[in-house]
C-alpha cells in the first residue's frame, strides 16, 4: 500500500511539472477573444461601406433635386434612385425611408430628433414629410435604411441600437437650397 502511494505520488508530481498542453490552454482562452475581434472588425467594415455608399447616393440624389431634375418627386422614385446608386444595402427598397422638409427662415426649425425608420415587418410605410420646396427655399433631407447585421452576436452587434426585428438603422442627413427656375 505504501509502495502504491509512493508510485502515484511520484507520478502526480511528474505530471505537474510537465508543460505539454500549454499551447492548447492559451488557444482555448485566446481563440474566442480573437474571433470576436475579427468578426467585429468585419462587421464594422461592412457597416462603414454601407454608410458611405448611402451618403454618396443621397448626395447625388440631393443634387438632382436641387437642380430641379424631379418635378414632383415621390417616395418610390427617390427610393429607387438612391437604391440604384447605393448598391451595397441589401433589401434597400423595402427598408429605405426618405424625409424632405423645407426650413422656415423665420423659425429655422430642424428635423425632429427621433429618426423615423421603416418597420420592415409591416407593409405600411410611416407617414413622413416629402415636400421638395420651391425656388430659393432651403430643404432638409433625412434618409434611414435598416439592415440585418452579418454577425449579430459580435460585440459590435450588441452595442448598436436595434429595431424590433434585430436590424440596424443607418441614417444620413443633408440640406440643400433649390435653384431658381
Amino acid at each position: 500500500m505504501i509502495r502504491l502511494a509512493k508510485y502515484f505520488g511520484s507520478n502526480i508530481r511528474s505530471l505537474r511539472k510537465r508543460e505539454d498542453g500549454n499551447a492548447t490552454i492559451e488557444f482555448a482562452i485566446m481563440f474566442p477573444i480573437m474571433m470576436t475581434m475579427f468578426l467585429s472588425s468585419v462587421e464594422i467594415g461592412i457597416l462603414t461601406i454601407r454608410q458611405v455608399m448611402l451618403e454618396r447616393s443621397v448626395d447625388m440624389t440631393v443634387r438632382d433635386l436641387r437642380l430641379g431634375h424631379f418635378i414632383n418627386p415621390t417616395q418610390d422614385a427617390l427610393r429607387t434612385l438612391i437604391c440604384q446608386r447605393a448598391a451595397v444595402i441589401p433589401g434597400c427598397m423595402d427598408s429605405l425611408l426618405i424625409e424632405l422638409r423645407p426650413v422656415s427662415t423665420t423659425t429655422w426649425t430642424p428635423l425632429a430628433q427621433e429618426t423615423t425608420c421603416k418597420n420592415r415587418d409591416e407593409e405600411i410605410n410611416p407617414v413622413v414629410t416629402l415636400n421638395p420646396g420651391i425656388a430659393h427655399e432651403m430643404v432638409l433631407v433625412r434618409v434611414c435604411a435598416v439592415f440585418e447585421p452579418i454577425f449579430p452576436t459580435t460585440s459590435l452587434g450588441i452595442s448598436l441600437k436595434r429595431d424590433e426585428l434585430g436590424g440596424y438603422a443607418l441614417v444620413t442627413s443633408s440640406a440643400f437650397v433649390n435653384e431658381p427656375s
